[in-house]
């Protein structure tokens, strides 16, 4: 009305207004899931891991004759290790996902050189 073509341009409010569900946000939140499902499982291989070591060296150093006595401690510590490693690696991928997706670096863009 005034001379300048008037321009259907969305409210400033909703353009901005995406918050954690945006575009930016969904692949953030998915990352550091994904991250945490891969502390998990590797956290859990590694427990077990551990467990059954820890196992057959309690029934080396106690000397465990009867094999009921071994497959109670076999069977009672990798669980219990693959339990244990696999909360302690989510948690761990979960926090460097985390501190990962708050440092947001943005790229410059690459100068062309003048020749």
């Amino acid at each position: 009305m005034n001379g300048t073509p008037a321009l259907n341009l969305p409210h400033r409010a909703l353009t901005y207004s995406l918050g954690c569900c945006g575009r930016r946000g969904l692949n953030t939140t998915m990352k550091i899931a994904l991250l945490a499902l891969l502390g998990l499982a590797l956290g859990a291989l590694g427990g077990a891991a551990l467990g059954i070591g820890a196992g057959l060296t309690w029934v080396g150093l106690v000397r465990t004759a009867s094999i009921d006595n071994s497959a109670l401690v076999f069977f009672t510590l990798m669980p219990l290790g693959a339990a244990i490693g696999g909360i302690a690696g989510a948690l761990l991928f979960a926090v460097i996902a985390i501190r990962d997706a708050e440092i947001m670096i943005e790229r410059q863009p690459v100068r062309h050189r003048d020749r």
